[in-house]
């Protein structure tokens, strides 16, 4: 069975994609929720570079690739900074001890 190369990486994509809303919906650590936006956003990444192969334009979509994977990376180590805070000053990394907190 000889299947596309643009269909492989579909199915990658709605792979990730979906590995990263499955672990979004189901989780309540914060790493963990990081974790499964980076998953999501690689899932986009590799939908940005098929789709510039389909349009025959593959430098527009690996300019917008590095994009977003620059700004990616910086919104994983605001958010695991984030975290880290939280979990000093809370002692836990669980979401529903963050809704627990006083306003």
């Amino acid at each position: 069975m000889n299947l596309p190369i643009p269909f492989i990486v579909l199915l990658a994509v709605l792979s990730l994609a979906g590995t990263g809303f499955y672990c979004l919906l189901f989780t309540r650590n914060l790493i963990k929720v990081v974790v499964a936006l980076q998953l999501i956003v690689k899932g986009v990444v590799l939908a940005f570079v098929l789709a510039g192969h389909l349009v025959h334009n593959e430098s527009l979509a690996q300019t917008m690739a590095i994009t977003v994977i620059v700004a990616d990376t910086i919104v994983a180590v605001i958010g695991l900074a984030l975290a880290v805070q939280i979990r000093l000053h809370t002692g836990s990394l669980d979401l529903k001890e963050l809704s627990k907190l006083k306003r």
